[in-house]
């Protein structure tokens, strides 16, 4: 009927347009039409009012039968004149767009966002005398190439999928489907296995340009697995049980090696508690792994380190190859964080039981304490790692970003009874620059120790080694 009364609307309208004739009307016909429109309107009117007023008598009947028992339907409420109709049930919310790097969107509690990462370094390590090893000297690589997103499907479901061009391959990195509902989380995929607070510190949050030695040294990495997390107040839980990284895992890694003849698997830990005292953030911590290598035990295992920076393929220390059956690691961690002011400290021992030999026990450790020299800064910590923060005043806003300076002593052992593959004791400089948020510069110096390391032409097994990095990187 109203579809009707405005079709009836719109064709009197159209007969005093423009053009609605081939020939010009008297002043007197136009004035005729105009009465006619006037007339018609008013009786549109008229009818619609009858329309909404019997709209509720309408509804009445169903009311009664509800009461009574009947099951005849309720009339549609009345729409005003030129309302949309809208569909029935709960309302769409808007999509909201923050920019977080990128755009991030949001709806309800769903939401979507693009990750990427740029990282390429430049070094420099100063070879030893009579050390005859082309890999040292200079060095440049793009560091990671990552690209990914991240985001919410509603009802406490999340995912996060990245891809890493990194050593001329790609690589799956965080790649998991979680589920949270209050302090409890779940998350099932490819994901770090909670080593250390080093380890799991993302690498554009770090007060320096690598991790610690021994998070290298002792083989960390993402493993497809499940991993449980409770999070309440100060205190924080983590377990998980992983397989193998996921290019273990592939088809093209069949055999010895891995593939679908890699049946290993590890259980993995880790406490944190954290309390806020005074004006510190406080940060105890403690993890405990166990990994059953199974097949992988007939293949080759090592545990060596390169000179601090990641360009070079050189080892100066490591461990011959050994047939590892079982690992068994652990480790402790501290930070506190006041102010601009931050430190930390983790030690982390490795035993390798071995197939045809005794165990053996290797160690690391790092201590570090940190200033920014702009005011304003600080360090962020959440949920158990370091996180960054932006700058207080950022170029463009008449500052000139955040500046971090950190000194950190980095201490490798990787001897012990019949294996001798060197010792490390690693003295390092960093300045990082961030003058807008997501944008860093990197300079680190690092004086390295060397004993029992690879040996020069002399057999010189004792000296030091030099480094200069640096790295401009892009997180967003």
């Amino acid at each position: 009927m109203r579809l009707f009364l405005a079709s009836a609307t719109a064709l009197a309208v159209s007969f005093t347009a423009p053009g609605a004739y081939a020939q010009a009307i008297s002043a007197e016909e136009a004035e005729a039409l105009r009465a006619q429109i006037r007339t018609m309107k008013a009786q549109m009117e008229a009818m619609e009012a009858r329309l909404n007023a019997a709209a509720p008598a309408a509804a009445a009947p169903a009311d009664i039968g509800a009461q009574g028992g009947s099951s005849a339907p309720a009339a549609s409420p009345p729409l005003a004149a030129g309302s949309p109709a809208k569909p029935q049930g709960k309302e769409e919310k808007e999509t909201g767009i923050e920019w977080k790097g990128s755009p991030q969107f949001a709806q309800g509690d769903r939401q979507f966002k693009v990750k990427g990462r740029i990282q390429a370094d430049a070094n420099y390590v100063g070879a030893p005398k009579g050390l005859d090893d082309q890999g040292l000297g200079f060095s440049s690589e793009m560091r990671r190439i990552r690209l990914g997103a991240e985001g919410a499907i509603g009802a406490g479901f999340d995912y996060k999928l990245e891809l890493e061009l990194s050593d001329n391959s790609v690589d799956l990195v965080d790649t998991y489907v979680g589920y949270h509902q209050g302090p409890w989380s779940i998350r099932l995929g490819n994901q770090n296995s909670f080593q250390s607070l080093d380890e799991l510190t993302g690498d554009t949050s770090g007060s320096v340009m690598e991790r610690a030695a021994f998070t290298d040294a002792f083989n960390f990495e993402r493993r497809l697995g499940a991993a449980f997390q409770y999070n309440k107040g100060p205190w924080l839980a983590q377990a998980g049980v992983f397989t193998d990284d996921i290019g273990a895992l592939a088809n093209d890694s069949d055999g010895v090696d891995g593939g679908d003849e890699n049946n290993s698997y590890g259980l993995d830990g880790r406490l944190v508690y954290s309390p806020k005292l005074g004006g510190f953030q406080l940060h105890f911590g403690g993890s405990a792994h166990y990994r059953r290598l199974g097949r992988l035990a007939e293949s080759d295992t090592r545990y060596r380190q390169r000179p601090y920076v990641h360009s070079t393929n050189t080892r100066l220390i490591g461990t011959p190859v050994m047939n590892v059956s079982e690992e068994d690691h652990y480790g402790v961690e501290f930070a506190a964080i006041r102010g601009r002011w931050h430190a930390a400290a983790e030690y982390h021992a490795l035993t390798a039981n071995r197939v045809d030999a005794s165990t053996v026990t290797f160690q690391g450790a790092y201590a570090e304490t940190g200033i920014f020299l702009t005011k304003g800064d600080h360090r962020g910590y959440k949920e158990g790692i370091f996180r960054v923060e932006k700058p207080a005043h950022p170029m463009g806003d008449g500052g000139m970003g955040s500046l971090l300076f950190t000194l950190r002593y980095d201490w490798l052992d990787l001897n012990d009874r019949d294996i001798r593959g060197g010792t490390q004791n690693g003295y390092i400089a960093a300045l990082v620059w961030e003058p807008i948020q997501n944008l860093r510069f990197n300079v680190n110096y690092a004086l390295l120790d060397y004993t029992g390391a690879k040996p020069t032409e002399s057999g010189k097994t004792d000296y030091d080694a030099q480094v200069v990095g640096t790295r401009f990187e892009l997180d967003f």
